[in-house]
């Protein structure tokens, strides 16, 4: 009978079950057994360097001296490795070579085994244990392990033994951010908290990673500190991990609890960091190849382009230029892999040095030309250059054939002293400030940007009122605006801050705020001085013009402009008295016509020098003190002597000028003398003549003066002037021209009163030094 053909039978669960069972149980075999001819090829190759043997020769001297020793081969082999290079982990240089020559076999048997009991004695156990972890984490990886596999394998073999919970391994990228490349000892939700860490968070992680020193806590973080672990309390190691002399990343132990990591825990660890460092490297994402970076670059429009160290040399070729970038190299055929030097040689030196070390740092680099130096003759520089890694060997270099604008005004920005310039993105949420912003508002350099819309914890609350106006302005109306705030500092200092910003539209859509913050405390303050100032300055205007109103008003009172015709006996009186072109040169003139007891007549002008107040009060006493003394009797020079000692011990110590003269009606004499003063004119018959005075000195010059006097004999219609000098002096001309105008305009007087003939003679001379003016007309009967 035949029987019906069956089809392929399906694996139950618990078929499936066991066949991955067996599966892993190979793999680890087979990693057991990668991780042990790993072991043995280093041992080998150690005694291949030192003695001079064949690999073959190596191999069988290895299984010799296991058998001699009674060990192991794998023993044996971790023994001589940690000879050669120190127990994994430990501190100082790797062992000297036992020869340089070719040796006996003898030989090479017997210091091959004097340096693996060397290194038994030294590391022990311990020392064995740590080179077989760290051979069984270089199969895992040669097997096709992940980084979590791998983790484990280092986290099991050797740190649990040392009492360790959990392993953290934490890759360094491009924008120096650390990202969770695996873990071991840890459950998913510690994992995913940190998952990414940002460069700004300024945590210990990253202060590791820029100082390059392991960070030993053996009781836990701070409080204000955070790193992974399961408490606050947990003892913690961060370490960094180094790839061909660059910073990649970092490991991070943890404990269940607090700790003695003592030097033996510290040297163990360290030693496990190196293969640590070299799974992070080999399982490094993000590095492209150039069959996929050579497109990207050729979707740029500016200029763009690949370059590789080469591994031996270091020197660095040039893999890939985009099309914009071949016509900086035009004057080079086919420059993609020439050396760099001999495309571009007068930027090669800036451009290597801006590539090691974004390389070394795992950060971009910038600089706003290359060559920085550019002399004349030299190809066109290249501007906004920025170069970023994109793996141990490899950088991008991305530059423009023109100054950008944009870029070069931020630059200029920030060469301005306290003036900086920010940029948010809606649409990432991304804010980005130039270094005088961190200056203005008191933040370290390390710190995360403030956005705009969130800057109000970081203003003082009286002007929050105004960041609202100004984001509703931005937002809601779409139209640039600024304002000014103060910003409170975290030192407590206060700074007022002008913020001008305009926003950003893409399609109608707003996707962004920029502008710039400018630190305008001194501005502030200056504004509050100068307030202050002018406030002051007010004041004390107010308080001279107050001053000025009462000294005009005195010497209004005391010297009236147009006091009434006096007549008295044998004359007829008319004085004016003009005051000067400025309110404030208020001057000391005066005048006085005065009958005595003994019935002649008091006629006298003077000048006080200067002007203001203190002229004013010295015009008055010396007019008051001329008034008393006349009542004496005494002829005008001895008044003349007598008013020179009031004017000596006058306050301010002014000096004057002044006629003084006394008519008698009886004879129609005028007696008078003169203290530098102007002369008198007298209009006899339609002539005028000018008076000659008595040659004496001017009041207040000298004490103990005497002062001669002379007699005028006076006839009926006869009119005489006396004056100050703001009715002659002029700016343009001497005194004796000033005087003739003065004679002649006498002359050309019509016959009329004394008062329009004051008016008249006022009208048709003026001196042109803005100083105030009297003038007396005697008229005899």
């Amino acid at each position: 009978m035949t029987m019906p053909e069956q089809g392929p039978v399906e694996p139950g669960p618990d078929r499936l079950t066991d066949a991955v069972t067996q599966l892993t149980a190979e793999l680890a075999a087979l990693r057991r057994d990668v991780a042990r001819r790993h072991l043995l090829d280093l041992a080998c190759g150690v005694l291949v360097a030192q003695h001079t043997l064949t690999p073959g020769e190596a191999a069988d001297h290895l299984a010799r001296l296991a058998e001699t020793m009674d060990v192991g081969p794998e023993d044996l082999a971790a023994d001589i490795v940690n000879g050669a290079t120190g127990p994994s982990g430990a501190a100082g240089a790797p062992a000297s070579r036992g020869g340089t020559g070719p040796g006996t076999e003898g030989d090479a048997g017997r210091r091959a085994a004097d340096a693996a009991r060397a290194a038994a004695d030294e590391g022990g156990t311990a020392g064995r244990k740590a080179r077989f972890v760290e051979a069984a984490a270089e199969a895992a990886a040669q097997t096709g392990g992940t980084v979590d596999e791998i983790a484990a394998t280092l986290l099991n073999g050797g740190m649990r033994p040392l009492g360790a919970r959990g392993l953290w391994l934490f890759r360094r990228t491009e924008t120096d951010c650390l990202e969770l490349a695996g873990q071991a000892g840890v459950n998913p939700l510690e994992a995913a908290h940190w998952r990414w860490v940002p460069p700004a968070a300024g945590s210990a992680l990253h202060r590791v990673l820029n100082d390059g020193t392991p960070l030993w806590l053996p009781d836990g973080t701070p409080a204000a500190e955070a790193l992974p672990g399961p408490s606050p309390g947990s003892a913690r190691a961060v370490l960094p991990l180094r790839r061909r002399g660059v910073l990649t990343g970092l490991a991070v132990v943890d404990w269940p609890g607090p700790a003695p990591l003592d030097d033996a825990v510290r040297r163990a660890l360290t030693g496990l960091a190196v293969p640590a460092a070299r799974i992070l490297d080999a399982g490094a994402p993000g590095t492209p190849e150039p069959g996929v970076l050579a497109p990207l670059l050729d979707l740029l429009t500016h200029p763009a382009m690949a370059l590789r160290a080469d591994p031996e040399s270091g020197i660095l070729h040039i893999e890939h230029l985009n099309r914009s970038a071949l016509d900086s190299a035009r004057q080079v055929h086919g420059p993609a892999g020439r050396p760099l030097a001999e495309v571009f040689p007068a930027m090669h030196a800036d451009l290597v040095r801006l590539a090691r070390t974004a390389r070394e740092s795992a950060a971009p680099q910038r600089a706003a030309r290359v060559p920085v130096e550019h002399r004349s003759g030299d190809p066109d520089p290249l501007h906004d250059v920025r170069v970023l890694p994109v793996g141990p060997d490899r950088t991008v270099v991305f530059w423009h054939g023109a100054t950008d604008p944009g870029l070069a005004l931020s630059r200029v920005l920030g060469r301005l002293e306290n003036v900086a310039a920010f940029e948010d993105d809606l649409i990432t949420g991304k804010s980005r400030w130039s270094e005088q912003a961190f200056r203005i508002f008191g933040l370290e350099p390390g710190a995360s940007p403030v956005p705009l819309r969130r800057l109000a914890p970081h203003l003082h609350r009286e002007d929050t009122g105004r960041l609202d106006e100004l984001l509703r302005e931005l937002t809601q109306r779409g139209e640039g605006t600024h304002t000014v705030v103060r910003a409170v500092r975290e030192d407590g200092g206060l700074r007022h801050v002008r913020i001008a910003a305009e926003p950003l539209m893409t399609g109608g859509v707003l996707t962004g705020i920029t502008g710039v913050y400018q630190d305008v405390s001194a501005q502030h303050h200056t504004e509050i001085a100068l307030s202050a100032t002018f406030d002051r300055l007010t004041a004390a205007q107010t308080q001279a013009a107050l001053r000025h109103q009462l000294v005009l008003q005195l010497q209004q009172a005391i010297v009236p402009e147009v006091p009434e015709l006096q007549r008295l006996p044998g004359l007829q009186v008319a004085a004016r008295y003009r005051p000067a072109a400025e309110e404030y040169r208020v001057g000391g003139d005066w005048y006085d016509v005065l009958p005595l007891p003994d019935g002649r007549v008091l006629v006298a002008t003077g000048d006080i020098a200067g002007h203001g107040i203190d002229s004013v009060t010295g015009m008055v006493a010396l007019r008051n003190a001329l008034r008393g003394l006349a009542f004496t009797g005494h002829a005008p020079g001895r008044l003349m002597s007598w008013l020179n000692e009031v004017t000596l011990q006058t306050h301010g110590h002014p000096t004057a000028t002044a006629v003084c003269g006394l008519y008698d009606p009886s004879d129609r004499s005028l007696c008078w003398a003169s203290a530098g003063h102007l002369p008198p004119v007298l209009l006899r018959k339609g002539a005028a003549d000018l008076l000659e005075p008595p040659r004496n000195i001017l009041l207040g010059a000298v004490p103990g003066a005497a002062y001669d006097e002379t007699v005028t004999r006076l006839e009926p219609g006869d009119t005489l002037m006396l004056y100050t000098d703001g009715l002659v002096e002029s700016r343009h001309t001497g005194i004796d021209e000033g005087l003739d105008t003065l004679r002649r305009a006498v002359e050309r007087l019509d016959p009329a009163g004394l008062d329009e003939q004051a008016d008249a003679l006022l009208s048709a001379v003026a001196g042109d030094t803005d100083d105030d003016t009297s003038l007396v007309v005697v008229r005899v009967s």
